[in-house]
């Protein structure tokens, strides 16, 4: 009896295994198949998944270049805008050097001025006893050399003080645009509370805005009244934000940063050629102090330079010699930052 269960036993798994043998031939096939479809959608998702790696990376390196590209053209675009504005600040109208040198006259009255003080000078030129031969040099001096180095001394001494002010009027724009307030506010800030010049140069800007012209193009504009680098550099900065964005107080303040360091070198430079400046001084004054100092030792020999043709033409050849030596070393001593 016990011998038999064993024999049934063994051949109810003999029998469970050959239905498990002849069951795993017919599904071996539709097991291999849902193998092959498991990793060949394994694979295609990996492939979709890379597909849109590359594509997103594609799509990064596509914006990267559109932005430099906008970038590219935004900085040719001001760059012939500002080679158009340095013809003009080179050599500006007569009305444009008044308004840069903060002169608030027509040019009509301007005009009046200047043969106004060419009589004078030529009447002063005359009472001092000068030939009649000096007196049409001196009414053209007068007329047009005195007033207009009036009205270049003027803008230089402007730019002069906008230079000294106009970093602290930037660094002011950057703690308004770090508050939180938008970048108007702060010119409108400095519109009303700074020094001038730099005071009167926002109020421009403010006025254009006033006027429907954008905040860029009407801090563009100020280099034509404010004839320095520094001033362009602030409106290619704001054009540059504007088109191609990016953090404004922070390129503000680089901006600021490095018209300090301009400042800087400019006052390095200006003590370095201190001594050569002194020596052009010198060398400069130095025929004039032994013509004095011969005068006053012995009259009778220095006379007749002007007293007699020939001296006047050795005075008149001296003169245009020690111009051109007076303008060669002051070439040579004056350095543009």
């Amino acid at each position: 009896m016990f011998g038999l269960d064993i024999m049934m036993i063994a051949f109810i798994a003999l029998a469970g295994c050959s239905a498990g043998a002849v069951a795993y031939a017919f599904m071996f096939n539709s097991i291999a198949e849902e193998r092959k479809a498991d990793r060949r959608l394994e694979t295609i998702k990996k492939a979709q998944t890379d597909r849109a790696v590359v594509k997103a990376s594609r799509d990064r390196v596509a914006e990267v270049a559109k932005r430099r590209k906008s970038i590219q053209d935004s900085l040719k675009e001001l760059d012939d805008r500002q080679k158009s504005r340095d013809s003009k600040i080179r050599k500006p109208p007569l009305k444009m050097q008044l308004r840069q040198a903060g002169m608030s006259v027509t040019v009509e009255r301007f005009h009046i001025m200047s043969v106004v003080s060419g009589l004078v000078f030529t009447l002063i030129v005359f009472v001092l006893g000068a030939p009649l031969v000096v007196l049409p040099g001196a009414l053209a001096v007068g007329i047009l050399g005195l007033p207009r180095w009036f009205v270049g001394f003027k803008r230089k001494r402007r730019v002069k003080a906008f230079l000294n002010e106009f970093p602290n009027a930037l660094d002011v724009i950057v703690r308004a645009v770090k508050s939180g307030l938008p970048i108007n506010d702060g010119i409108r800030l400095i519109a009303s509370e700074a020094r001038e010049p730099v005071k009167t140069e926002f109020r421009r800007i403010v006025e254009s805005q006033q006027m429907g012209m954008s905040t860029p193009e009407a801090c563009m504009r100020m280099g034509e009244t404010m004839p320095c680098p520094e001033a362009n550099f602030f409106g290619i900065v704001i054009q540059i934000q504007a088109q191609a964005g990016g953090n404004l107080s922070e390129a503000l303040s680089n901006l600021s940063r490095v018209l300090r360091n301009r400042k800087k070198m400019k006052a390095k430079v200006q003590a370095l050629s201190m001594e050569a400046k002194a020596s052009a001084v010198i060398i400069g004054a130095l025929p004039f102090i032994v013509a004095f100092m011969v005068y006053v030792t012995s009259p009778t020999y220095i006379m007749p330079l002007f007293t007699t043709s020939i001296g006047h033409l050795i005075l008149g050849v001296s003169g245009i010699w020690m111009l051109m030596g007076i303008l060669v070393m002051r070439k040579m001593i004056n350095f543009e930052v």
